[in-house]
């Protein structure tokens, strides 16, 4: 989990947001890790994180068993091409049955698959390549649209 944080934190723009107690995060997000593309170093208005690393359950997020010690969800937003060639299935249609709990897998969120994240539950050998590339396409995705919001004339 670690190097995954620090290889973000290498990336030129990224932000990196671990919240702790006494912050102004809500309790249940404590020690987890927000990614975004922010070369002012300041959260993004309106923006979601292009990943997440997730350290325990969340209510309605439960799939992934992150309760017990040393678990933990790598989750990254994607294109819809690069999730169809990851997954073998669209984001707004997904059909197979998941083990969301497997290790070492990268395979559609549980909750935001349709939406076009993907999760990896503890990477290791056979993902942690993948997951880092993906985390290097999320942040160029991410500063491109942050490239667009200030266009001349963009909204």
């Amino acid at each position: 989990m670690e190097q995954i944080i620090a290889t973000v934190r290498d990336l030129d723009g990224a932000l990196v947001v671990i919240p702790e107690p006494g912050g102004d995060f809500p309790e249940l997000a404590w020690g987890d890790a927000f990614f975004y593309y922010a070369p002012d170093g300041r959260i993004p208005h309106n923006v979601q994180p292009y990943g997440t690393i997730i350290t325990k359950n969340y209510p309605d997020d439960d799939a992934s068993d992150l309760d017990p010690p040393g678990r933990w969800r790598v989750n990254v937003h994607l294109d819809r091409a690069t999730f169809r060639e990851l997954t073998g299935e669209e984001p707004r249609d997904l059909g197979g049955p998941h083990d969301y709990a497997a290790t070492d897998s990268v395979m559609p969120h549980p909750v935001y698959g349709p939406l076009g994240w993907i999760c990896v539950v503890n990477p290791a050998e056979s993902t942690t390549d993948t997951v880092t590339h993906l985390l290097h396409t999320a942040h160029e995705a991410a500063r491109a649209r942050y490239a667009r919001r200030r266009e001349p004339g963009s909204a």
